[in-house]
């Protein structure tokens, strides 16, 4: 459980790099919106699992994110807004070819819940060089 908004980018970037769709299924609320690092939309957390296990299969079966800078806005009690930046390494092309390191930004809209924080929407796109 994330007990605190400033937890959620290392636990996320900690499921991530070992592949637990579950685990990040866990940090959304159940009926969260999250656009994927491939851009591909899933529309609650049981549909970001399915398309997380289906990346985690493919492009990104070695990709790891690395900390960056990190900023998290509270909003009143019980809810933030993070935008954590991440770099990520090991993600692979098509033909299984490791790509070079790219740059991403995690956005999420936080909430407190009985569960721990949680978001209620999630975006992790990459970065333009």
């Amino acid at each position: 459980m994330i007990e605190s908004p400033d937890q959620f980018p290392r636990a996320f970037a900690a499921a991530f790099g070992s592949q637990d769709a579950q685990g990040i299924a866990d940090m959304l609320a159940p009926d969260a919106g999250m656009l994927t690092l491939t851009g591909r939309w899933a529309d609650g957390a049981d549909q970001a699992k399915l398309l997380l296990c289906d990346e985690f299969a493919g492009p990104l079966a070695r990709a790891r994110l690395v900390t960056g800078r990190a900023g998290l806005t509270p909003l009143g009690p019980g809810a933030a807004i993070l935008h954590q930046r991440y770099v990520v390494t090991g993600a692979t092309d098509a033909h299984g070819a490791e790509m070079p390191r790219i740059g991403a930004i995690l956005t999420a809209t936080l909430a407190a819940t009985p569960e721990g924080w949680r978001a209620l929407s999630l975006c992790l796109a990459p970065l333009s060089a």
